[in-house]
């Protein structure tokens, strides 16, 4: 396989590896062993050594939620998560891509998204126009939000318009790249989609990232391969507990906990600004793994091609919930919301963070 030799060495040292087999949010909600870092990596190193074909594995590779629990959880510092990539790109440059993930690179290619949604939500266009005048600060609603998650990116719009803050949101926001490095790695294509990208935010002082997924890339992927992103980019959850002084929230005796996504948390190791805002505005009930431990608990794009296992994976993160003495769950990505929301048990309540502080601001 043309992979580097960094992603070669990590999977001939995670092979026969143990170590981050209990933390896989996949293995663990499937029960299966294929999913667990250590046997993509020996399934890899087979072929590697020419003792099996690239293409009986392909599936393998896409059932990994690249979450980084493994890569977290390692004590020799090894990234399943580095080789996992690189052999997404040699199956995209070897033709052999599953036909689910060639439907969504089709339909990115066609409307813009993975989804093939080919039209904006009409509340969601409504509140677009409302923030469209042309300021130094634009907010990044990302492609879950816009068309999966409507609710969630009008909720966040509200938000900073009842902060008095003066932003711009985009009708035709470019795509920031992350769902391409997703499915096919960094490929030439990739980093085209991820210039076009720069050029638009470039236009502005300052970037909001309402997901966390596009705040990850922007700060980590542009930066890596240079691609000169000059806006300075700020997650909405920090911007939101920055204007916790001027929205003043009522604090009640609510308890709610937080799903900390994984971007956040260990990619940008950012974890308190979301608990500033649950402790403004009531009790924060912490689940056993949280911070930098979080558990992986769904997102929309492996919803498209494992729906059954995405429902595991969120029945196993309300368990967690319901460990705790907390009433609602608040969510910082759009796409864990939507996942979390569709599998959420009865009597329970799932919040987004705007959503959670327009409440307690009435």
């Amino acid at each position: 396989m043309l992979i580097s030799n960094k992603a070669k060495q990590t999977i001939d040292a995670c092979r026969f590896c143990w170590m981050c087999r209990h933390i896989c949010p996949i293995g663990n909600a499937t029960g299966q062993e294929r999913e667990t870092a250590r046997a993509r990596a020996l399934a890899l190193s087979l072929v590697e050594r020419g003792a099996a074909k690239l293409e009986d594995v392909a599936d393998n590779v896409y059932e990994c939620a690249l979450c980084g629990a493994c890569t977290k959880e390692c004590a020799t510092g090894w990234d399943p998560i580095l080789f996992t990539k690189e052999v997404r790109r040699e199956i995209a440059m070897e033709g052999l891509l599953p036909k689910y993930i060639e439907t969504m690179l089709d339909n990115l290619d066609a409307t813009g998204n993975a989804y093939g949604v080919k039209s904006l939500n009409a509340k969601l266009k409504k509140a677009i126009a409302s923030a469209s005048e042309k300021t130094d600060t634009l907010l990044f609603l990302g492609q879950d939000a816009r068309t999966k998650a409507p609710t969630y990116a009008i909720e966040a719009i509200e938000l900073l318009q009842k902060a008095g803050v003066k932003f711009t949101v985009l009708e035709n926001e470019p795509n920031s790249g992350w769902v391409y490095d997703t499915l096919v790695g960094a490929t030439d294509e990739t980093k085209e989609v991820m210039k076009k990208a720069v050029e638009t935010l470039n236009e502005y002082k300052t970037v909001i990232a309402l997901d966390p997924v596009d705040a990850k890339t922007f700060l980590r992927e542009y930066k890596e391969w240079g691609l000169g992103l000059k806006a300075k980019v700020e997650t909405f959850t920090s911007v939101a507990a920055g204007l916790l002084k001027k929205l003043k929230p009522k604090k009640s005796e609510h308890k709610l906990s937080f799903q900390d996504p994984a971007q956040l948390a260990r990619d940008l190791e950012e974890t308190e600004p979301a608990r500033e805002i649950l402790n403004a505005c009531g009790e924060n009930c912490e689940m056993l793994l949280h911070g930098k431990d979080t558990m992986f608990g769904g997102n929309l794009l492996m919803n498209e091609y494992m729906p059954d296992t995405m429902a595991k994976v969120a029945a196993d993160r309300w368990v967690n919930f319901e460990a705790t003495d907390a009433q609602t769950l608040v969510c910082a990505s759009p796409s864990e919301y939507e996942v979390l929301k569709m599998h959420k048990p009865a009597g329970k309540k799932i919040v987004t963070v705007a959503g959670l502080l327009l409440d307690a601001c009435k």
